[in-house]
């Protein structure tokens, strides 16, 4: 699993922040002598001039210079080239080709994990990044994601939710204040005549118990007091007390009446463990076959051949929209890239100016050496492009805005057609369970 956090890097009046978190993130000692370090649409060497260039463009005021995203993985899960690669992916999705970034990847502690100092102004139309609960929860999907793909362990919805690293590190050993405290209570629950004599057993295994608007414990040697209802709804007190009386407190899960997959009989082990799982399941079986033959008669499926041939043509719907849904964010990566230069060699045309007009140009180049280095990059990139004279800023602008809605339009496209191929990758796996691959499987049986 990785765990992300994100912070805002501002503006002080002290040496600059932005130049210092670049300088601790690019530490070599850090990054296998800077083996694990690159970037994108920027040098790390000069990120931090390139991205207060950025800034001093910038549509909106406030003090923020850059965000700073950490993604951690657990210690042994993931290689630092391994690392790396999924922060890049990390940082090529969430930031879709609009900002600059710098990633490194971080080898000196008992774990791997990444740093992503991003500007906070995209390139193309010097906006704010905007840094909520929204965009992090975005983040965090993606990162799951991600991991999921490069066969790393995920954290399901749900499960361990708002845990930093370290109390999740620390579950895993055994070593979780909150693990213990919820141990304490499922061992003390089944001895307990009432909700005072279960105190009395929390308080006779050394816990500290304080009353008040929701009852807390404290270990000894702990900092600060838990509150029960962090625990999970088992642990409130209401659900305590229902508990010690005998009742369960675990909500049923809402029935789903979408199509999902058929439950394996013949190969579950807890429907041969469980006669009353096996029940369950033997009746989850009968609906989602009944909702499989319905789903075949809205969409008029006749035949196997029928079914193979519309899953086909829908993967093949698929693949297309995701090709060109990549094609497209690759060209608004390029894009950006592209705006940017153009914009550096405007801005800073006029110092080249005028470094070409001074009397000891040696001085002046070292006076601004840093800003001459980022127009020279940027008319450079130009040149290799094939430009002779700079293009016109306003028509890459409108070109980009109209690229990213029809991109807009795409995602909608690929989501759709993914869905269909979720959905009909299900009534397929249902049909072949259905049908056990008999015989008949070549020519479904008229319904």
């Amino acid at each position: 699993m990785a765990v992300t956090k994100i912070h805002p890097i501002k503006s002080t009046l002290k040496k600059s922040t932005l130049k210092k978190a670049l300088d601790y993130i690019e530490n070599p000692a850090k990054t296998d002598e800077k083996m694990l370090v690159s970037s994108f649409a920027c040098s790390y060497e000069t990120a931090d001039i390139e991205f207060e260039l950025l800034l001093s463009q910038a549509m909106q005021k406030g003090n923020n210079l850059a965000h700073h995203l950490i993604q951690s993985f657990a210690p042994g899960e993931a290689t630092p080239e391994q690392a790396h690669e999924i922060g890049r992916q990390l940082a090529d999705e969430v930031l879709q080709g609009k900002y600059p970034y710098v990633l490194t990847t971080h080898i000196d502690k008992g774990h791997v994990h990444n740093h992503i100092v991003f500007c906070a102004v995209d390139m193309v139309n010097q906006r704010k990044y905007v840094s909520n609960r929204q965009s992090y929860a975005y983040i965090r999907r993606t990162s799951d994601r991600l991991c999921k793909e490069h066969g790393l362990s995920v954290v399901m919805p749900g499960q361990d939710r708002g845990k930093s690293y370290a109390e999740w590190d620390a579950h895993r050993k055994g070593t979780s204040w909150k693990a213990k405290l919820k141990a304490a209570i499922d061992a003390a629950i089944p001895q307990a005549k009432d909700f005072d004599d279960f105190l009395r057993l929390l308080q006779e295994q050394g816990y500290e118990v304080k009353r008040g608007k929701y009852v807390s414990f404290r270990a000894p040697g702990q900092e600060r007091f838990t509150r029960c209802k962090t625990l999970g709804e088992a642990y409130t007190e209401e659900a305590i007390t229902e508990r010690i009386k005998g009742r369960s407190v675990e909500r049923k899960p809402k029935e789903n009446h979408k199509i999902s997959l058929r439950i394996d009989l013949e190969n579950s082990i807890k429907a041969q463990q469980s006669a009353g799982y096996e029940k369950w399941a033997k009746l989850h079986n009968l609906k989602q076959a009944a909702r499989t033959l319905n789903f075949l008669t809205e969409h008029e499926i006749d035949s196997y051949p029928d079914l193979e041939s519309r899953v086909a043509e829908i993967t093949a719907a698929s693949t297309e929209a995701a090709a060109a849904l990549k094609a497209a964010e690759r060209r608004l990566a390029e894009m950006a890239v592209l705006i940017k230069d153009v914009t550096t060699c405007k801005e800073l045309r006029p110092l080249l100016q005028e470094y070409q007009r001074a009397a000891d140009k040696k001085q002046f180049r070292r006076k601004h050496e840093g800003t001459l280095i980022l127009y020279e990059a940027a008319a450079k990139a130009l040149k290799e492009q094939g430009f002779q004279k700079l293009p016109d800023l306003y028509a890459l602008k409108n070109e980009y805005k109209q690229l990213a809605e029809q991109k807009d339009q795409m995602q909608r496209q690929y989501n759709d057609a993914k869905r269909q191929m979720q959905e009909y990758g299900i009534i397929k796996q249902n049909v072949d369970g259905i049908l056990r691959t008999a015989p008949g499987k070549e020519q479904m049986q008229e319904r």
